[in-house]
């Protein structure tokens, strides 16, 4: 395994290619955009996502998708609701046992489907593998101190990736919990965006605290409903990357949160953005989803509630601080 395909030409997939490229393999990043491949062909960086980072020499734009997924290893990093139309071009040119990486953060609107359950459904043949932890796409393209969570089945492959990819300054940190990294880096964007709201209205940082940490109770609940292990979420993938995603005004998430508590519209601010702000579709497919595991995320519901359904912020906070008093740790917690 040498050659890596990209598949997404974004800033998280751009960054990606230079991860590759900088441990020395041959890359191919496919992108939508024939603007995107023009500029990474000809200047060594992404015009439209990541116009200030120059991109290491070697990796090859193309706008033909069958070209990048020929690779030995792909990595898929499109948009979460387009996933699925995305791997159905695939099927014919993913090679058996190729390893396919998902680093897309989010849950499929429509089927309320993880990642790994669109991928496994479309591209059966390929040995499926999960990237997620606490990443900024510009900070990692710059070769900035990254650590990252691979989650895969086979640890012995997943090793094996891992070495195509690591530096001194990416290091993938190994887990079998494919499904509680998944639903740590799907989660973690909704409740950023319900921790930008409360500082966007100036709730202050005790509101914050408590929203991470209760948010980060209501992660663990859904992964343990779908099989997920709990330490996984106290690592990168979870407390790591919530943390970082909703702290942080590089966050699109936690920023469009505090766009909103300072009274724009979710319509405005959408408008103004050209990359996709995944928590806004996903906060409702994982209400759906916890409503189908019969798992409790209030959280999460109201935020959906404030995004989807027109509530307002300062009724989402006032119902979430009068809901019954509870214990702070889950049964099903304590039991494992």
């Amino acid at each position: 395994m040498q050659n890596i395909g990209v598949i997404g030409g974004g800033a998280w997939g751009t960054a990606l290619a230079v991860v590759a490229r900088r441990a020395g393999r041959p890359v191919t990043l496919w992108a939508l955009e024939p603007e995107v491949v023009a500029t990474i062909n000809a200047q060594n960086r992404n015009a439209l996502y990541l116009p200030d980072v120059h991109l290491e020499a070697g990796i090859q734009a193309t706008g033909d998708v069958t070209v990048a997924a020929a690779a030995d290893v792909v990595f898929l990093v499109t948009p979460a609701q387009h996933l699925r139309g995305v791997c159905k071009q695939l099927v014919p040119h993913i090679k058996p046992k190729t390893p396919v990486i998902i680093c897309t953060k989010g849950i499929e609107r429509d089927t309320s489907a993880l990642m790994t359950d669109v991928v496994a459904e479309c591209l059966p043949q390929a040995a499926l593998m999960v990237l997620s932890g606490p990443t900024f796409a510009s900070e990692v393209a710059r070769g900035l101190p990254t650590a990252i969570t691979l989650g895969a089945a086979d640890q012995v492959l997943a090793r094996k990736v891992a070495a195509l990819i690591s530096s001194p300054t990416f290091r993938p940190y190994l887990t079998e919990d494919v499904v509680g990294a998944e639903v740590g880096g799907a989660v973690k964007n909704v409740l950023a965006i319900g921790c930008g709201m409360a500082d966007g209205k100036g709730f202050g940082a005790n509101a914050r605290a408590a929203l991470l940490a209760r948010g980060l109770a209501e992660i663990v609940r859904l992964a343990l409903a779908r099989g997920g292990k709990p330490e996984t979420l106290m690592g990168l993938s979870g407390l790591g990357d919530l943390v970082l995603t909703a702290t942080s005004l590089q966050s699109r998430n936690y920023s469009l949160g505090v766009a909103l508590g300072k009274g724009q519209t979710l319509d405005e601010i959408l408008g103004a953005r050209r990359s996709v702000t995944e928590g806004v579709t996903t906060a409702e497919a994982v209400v759906t989803l916890a409503s189908k595991l019969n798992v409790d995320m209030p959280i999460c519901a109201a935020i959906d509630r404030v995004l989807n359904h027109g509530a307002a912020i300062d009724d989402m906070l006032r119902g979430l601080l009068e809901r019954p008093l509870r214990e702070e740790v889950d049964a099903a917690v304590k039991r494992k």
